[in-house]
């Protein structure tokens, strides 16, 4: 397993589709498990491969708290089946350090993906987990949580990214 960097916005590889996963491959599998050792030493609750530059349909969640045993969720090929409400709250993204923002999104989702093993399951989620699982699956699409802000945020959160990335070059 290796720590794998994370790209930061503006890199454009954040706005690159990701590519369906045909079957589970050994190279595969070792991509999850550093993809898991980069989103707990971020730390994160949540990565998408297309955040460390790799194009495929996969992201991990785990969104137990400290004091609880690691849950990681791994969702290969996700598809979210259904979304239902509307909740704004603050947000964050290892691809937008120190940025926090009110994003819209729906209370409740169901998404089917394929798990590590390969199999496919279902899944109703809401809470923390609902949010986690529409930002990550943003992600496979290119889509980032500054399109989900209004223009003056957008302008202010760009400004921010431009001048981390000139500082550290």
């Amino acid at each position: 397993m290796a720590i794998r960097t994370i790209l930061h916005y503006p890199d454009p590889r954040l706005r690159q589709k990701a590519q369906p996963v045909e079957r589970i491959t050994p190279e595969l599998e070792r991509l999850i498990d550093d993809m898991a050792e980069t989103m707990y030493a971020a730390p994160g609750v949540g990565l998408a491969a297309t955040q460390i530059g790799e194009p495929h349909r996969i992201f991990i969640i785990d969104i137990a708290a400290e004091d609880e045993p690691s849950n990681l969720m791994v969702f290969v090929n996700p598809e979210i089946l259904s979304k239902v409400g509307e909740e704004v709250g603050p947000e964050g993204c290892l691809s937008f350090p120190g940025v926090s923002e009110d994003i819209k999104r729906a209370t409740e989702v169901r998404v089917r993906a394929q798990g590590r093993d390969g199999k496919t399951f279902e899944l109703a989620a809401d809470g923390l987990l609902a949010v986690a699982i529409q930002h990550e699956n943003d992600h496979l699409d290119g889509v980032l949580m500054i399109d989900r802000v209004g223009m003056l945020k957008k302008r202010i959160i760009q400004r921010k990214m431009q001048k981390r990335a000139d500082a550290t070059g």
